[in-house]
């Protein structure tokens, strides 16, 4: 059993590849649709039966050296990494909320924002701190215990409140000149990221324009419960601590582990807990991540089973055989971007792994090179953003206890972005880049 000769080999494009996804999709989304219940069934579950189904599937290898090819796509420094982050975003969590950081952040916004206008103020936080941090994450992971303070507190869904924030993060994933996803768009399609961004920009404004007039509507309906206690405001420091940090640039673990520290000595401070509580605390938020981490090792040795298998190939086959327009190549783009995500639940990864034949396909049919990164960049976050097995989806699901498919329904930017995309597309839109 030789490592390093299993993880480049990829079978010929392969339809039945796919198969373990249909699998997937059919076990945790299908019947949770029809028994009515995002919770029946648990995505653990799912992921479980979907991965023995591609280990028993895969063909050409033996029984151990399935497993250990599950095993390289599970343990990609990628996914490792990933695996950190949440490590480090669930201690922040609990030990901020133990803390009191989450309510004195939630009565602050309260505070500060009329109730007509909340929905909208939190949007527009999400879509700039994401925007200056550059990442989905790392904004989820700071705003999503405030959003949900706030849902309890102006009588709102829950979920409804993750997707808001969870629509604002992508905003600045789609756009910011930090982001991994811009990075990687910009560098295979070969053009400035400043270009990309006046292109990409154009696109993203409208959706994000409808999205926030409708949250500014439904906000005139909101009704706060009126707080009684006093705010100690000096909680609010660790949240401060984490986005300063994010928003300097700094790496989002040492980002994580700035605010893990100050709601220690803040909370020992102001006496909200002792030494061994703020350790328990830890404690809770690190094994209360259990759940996420061994859906994201499932999910990635299952996806790298589908690449192994020939999956990917076969999709970057069928929807590139049949072009033969300007429009329909960046159909094409947009679709194999879209599926390329949906096979890796990574959107950056995504972008590299069909960015080349993007390319070709630009300089075959003369579209623009700052429309296909735009075009790649939007797409990718567009599914990123809704599918229930992404890593925003989950940590946003984990941090608030709700399933990542009651999550999905109350989407509606990632939604209105895609559909604004497919129409810019269609109607040859910006028309300097098209």
């Amino acid at each position: 059993m030789e490592l390093n000769r299993l993880t480049p080999i990829v079978n010929k494009p392969n339809a039945w590849a796919l198969s373990p996804l249909v699998v997937f999709f059919s076990l945790y989304f299908v019947t949770s649709i029809i028994v009515n219940d995002f919770y029946k069934v648990p995505i653990t579950v799912a992921f479980l039966l979907a991965s023995v189904f591609a280990i028993a599937t895969t063909k050409g290898l033996s029984l151990n050296d399935r497993v250990l090819q599950f095993s390289i796509g599970a343990a990609n420094k990628n996914v490792m990494l990933m695996i950190w982050i949440f490590v480090l975003a669930g201690a922040f969590a609990i030990s901020a909320k133990e803390m009191g950081a989450i309510d004195a952040t939630v009565g602050l916004v309260l505070k500060l924002l009329p109730e007509h206008l909340l929905l909208a103020g939190i949007f527009l936080a999400a879509c700039f701190i994401s925007l200056s941090i550059g990442t989905s994450v790392g904004t989820i992971v700071a705003l999503i215990p405030v959003a949900a303070g706030i849902a309890e507190r102006a009588d709102l869904s829950g979920e409804f409140m993750s997707a808001l924030v969870v629509g604002g993060a992508f905003f600045g994933d789609n756009l910011s000149f930090i982001s991994d996803t811009t990075i990687a768009a910009t560098r295979t399609q070969g053009c400035v990221m400043r270009d990309k961004f006046r292109a990409n920009f154009m696109i993203v404004m409208p959706a994000a324009l409808l999205v926030l007039g409708y949250y500014v509507i439904y906000g005139m309906n909101v009704e706060v419960i009126s707080q009684t206690e006093t705010t100690d405001y000096i909680k609010i420091l660790p949240y401060l601590i984490v986005l300063g940090a994010a928003m300097s640039g700094m790496n989002v673990t040492v980002v994580l582990l700035l605010g893990i520290l100050s709601t220690g000595a803040i909370g020992l401070a102001t006496g909200s807990f002792d030494f061994f509580g703020w350790l328990g605390a830890l404690n809770k938020g690190i094994t209360g991540m259990g759940e996420l981490i061994i859906v994201t090792l499932m999910a990635s040795g299952l996806l790298e089973l589908i690449r192994f298998n020939g999956g990917i190939d076969y999709i970057l086959y069928r929807l590139t055989h049949h072009v033969k327009t300007k429009r329909g190549a960046e159909l094409s783009i947009a679709f194999l971007v879209s599926v390329a995500n949906l096979c890796t639940a990574n959107n950056t990864i995504a972008i590299i792994t069909v960015g080349p034949l993007a390319s070709n396909i630009a300089e075959r049919f003369r579209v623009d090179k700052r429309k296909s990164a735009s075009l790649l960049d939007t797409f990718s976050c567009v599914v990123q953003g809704i599918i229930p097995y992404g890593a925003q989806l989950l940590i946003a699901a984990e941090l608030t206890g709700f399933s990542p498919l009651s999550i999905v329904q109350y989407l509606y930017y990632p939604m209105v972005l895609g559909f604004v995309a497919l129409l810019c597309i269609l109607f040859r839109y910006p028309r300097q880049f098209s």
